[in-house]
Order: C-alpha cells, then structure tokens, then sequence
C-alpha cells in the first residue's frame, strides 16, 4: 500500500517548483507567505545574501484572531510598512505554493496599496 502524501507534502513540493525560478535579490528581494491555521506571516527576504530584511506576523502584532482575512490586510500593511522604511518599494511575491486566494490575496493586496510594488 502507498503511503499517503499530505497536503503540506503536496505545497512544499509547488513551493519548491515555483522557488527555481522566483528568487529575491538586493534590488528586488523576495515577498513570501507562509499560512497556518490560526496565524499568518509575511517576510521580505534577500536570497544572495540570505537576510531576512523586513518581516510581520498576525503572532508579531498581537492579533486575537491570526486566521482570517482581516488579520491578513493588517499583516500585508504591516510588512508594506516595514519594508519601505529601509527603502525597499519593489519585491517578487512568492505565495508559498498556496493558492492565490483567501488571505494569501489579501495579504497581497494590502501589501500593494500601503505602496508596495510587485
């Protein structure tokens, strides 16, 4: 009997096929997501140089609820925030193998209009 992949199996593999070709530089440095149930986080990471350069958590912010929508808007605006004030206006965006929808998006678009460019 085959053993039975899981879910997050199945992202990690679509993370990875997606990470060959999306990588962030000094210039242009990498927007990725991650998701859990209960939280999500968002990081602005240089790939040359392997530096984390801005970062926020619903678990950073103290949010009550971390798994929804909403929390994902304060998330995006957040990282948006932190980001340009070291200068950063232009990033890749990398959806972690989710599907771009739900909270992944709006963490994406609210990420744009606080003046993130992607």
């Amino acid at each position: 009997m085959a053993k039975k992949v899981s879910r997050n199996d199945i992202r990690q593999r679509r993370h990875a096929r997606v990470r060959k070709k999306i990588s962030g530089t000094p210039e242009c440095p990498r927007l990725n997501v991650f998701r859990s149930n209960s939280h999500i986080h968002a990081q602005v990471i240089d790939d040359v140089n392997g530096v984390t350069l801005a970062a926020a958590s619903s678990v950073s912010m103290k949010l009550e609820n971390g798994g929804n929508i909403e929390a994902a808007k304060l998330v995006g605006a957040e990282v948006a925030k932190n980001a340009l004030e070291k200068n950063i206006e232009k990033v890749v965006f990398d959806r972690g193998g989710y599907v771009y929808h739900g909270r992944v998006k709006a963490l994406a678009e609210a990420a744009r209009e606080a003046g993130l460019k992607f």
